[in-house]
């Protein structure tokens, strides 16, 4: 079994900085792309940044600029840092990894439990 667990979410005031981390453990093959993505109350789960194995990464517009993305394939694990923070980034962030499974053929998508970031105005 794969399992994802997020850290580094709080309460920030709005200019501030975070950086998440989200590891992946368990017994697998590999892990392919990664990605955060964030759920705010009322809203739906949207895509944050996407990165892949060789650290290509891609960004939502409302990000771009302030968060960057990267990964330690050694450690199965991605970061974000998040700077000039915005009170419309308060959200669940959760961590995203197409991981293939030792034994299995193909990838499947894991996702994290998630971590609250809280920006204040």
């Amino acid at each position: 079994q794969v399992q994802l667990v997020e850290s580094g979410g709080g309460l920030v005031q709005a200019g501030g900085s975070l950086r998440l981390s989200c590891s992946a453990s368990g017994q697998f093959f590999r892990v392919y792309n990664m990605a955060w993505y964030r759920q705010a109350p009322g809203k739906q789960r949207e895509l944050v940044t996407k990165i892949t194995s060789s650290g290509l990464t891609n960004y939502a517009d409302a990000v771009k600029g302030r968060f960057a993305s990267s990964r330690d394939n050694a450690k199965n694990t991605i970061y974000l840092q998040m700077n000039s923070l915005k009170p419309e980034d308060t959200a669940i962030y959760y961590c995203n990894a197409d991981v293939r499974e030792v034994g299995s053929t193909w990838s499947s998508a894991y996702w994290g439990p998630g971590t609250q970031v809280t920006v204040s105005s």
